[in-house]
């Protein structure tokens, strides 16, 4: 099966990966909210294929940006993101796969191991600032940020050593096997449990990204019993 996208669609898919990977992995300041003002991200974030939770996600986005003072909301949103995905006491939205895949609810079960073995195949290593799970939401978005980088290298450069085929293939397993069987249910978990408007629309445009590569690299997500 065929799969092809441009340099273009690359490039946007490995932006929205490296915010996505910076906001699932850190609290927020509030210079990333002032960037998110600057840079007009709300009305510059990709349609992608116009789905619901794009629209629904870049207008709560905006609505949020145009309210922001970093005085009356900063601290809350430290707080949603505490809640949410870190603590303290158990997050509302756990940002690692085991707490979804495990039926005995530890990080480092079977889908974890499978996961580090599956990176090892492939050569895949972390630098870490913060001891994070290897199967944390944030460090899936930096694995796939670093992919499409190669990818794009590949296309535009002659001279590259890129295996293009072999890692759209990596592409689709970590989708398939590893991220896309328990991550809705992550980012749903942060849609409903959201205190802020921030935090919902990250939600729901961070799902729509999902549902977008799932189309693009044509990927039927591999079943699996979810325990939470």
């Amino acid at each position: 099966m065929s799969i092809e996208q441009s340099v273009e669609q690359l490039c946007e898919y490995q932006a929205v990966a490296r915010i996505l990977h910076n906001l699932f992995c850190h609290y927020p300041e509030a210079e990333l909210i002032a960037n998110f003002k600057d840079n007009d991200v709300a009305a510059t974030w990709p349609e992608f294929a116009n789905r619901s939770d794009n629209q629904q996600g870049r207008d709560a986005l905006t609505a949020y940006l145009n309210q922001w003072d970093e005085s009356e909301h900063l601290m809350d949103l430290k707080v949603d993101y505490g809640q949410l995905f870190f603590g303290p006491g158990e997050p509302k939205a756990i940002p690692q796969g085991s707490a979804y895949l495990g039926e005995d609810q530890v990080h480092f079960d079977a889908s974890t191991i499978a996961l580090i073995d599956f990176y090892k195949q492939y050569g895949v290593s972390f630098e870490l600032e913060m001891p994070q799970p290897v199967d944390h939401i944030g460090l899936f978005f930096s694995v796939l940020d670093s992919s499409f980088a190669q990818l794009v290298e590949a296309k535009t450069n002659p001279e590259s050593d890129v295996d293009e085929q072999q890692l759209t293939q990596f592409i689709q397993v970590l989708l398939q096997q590893h991220m896309l069987p328990w991550a809705g249910r992550c980012l749903a978990l942060a849609k409903t449990n959201a205190e802020t408007g921030f935090y919902l629309a990250i939600a729901l445009l961070a799902n729509d990204y999902l549902a977008e590569l799932t189309d693009a690299f044509k990927v039927i997500p591999m079943p699996r019993k979810l325990f939470r």
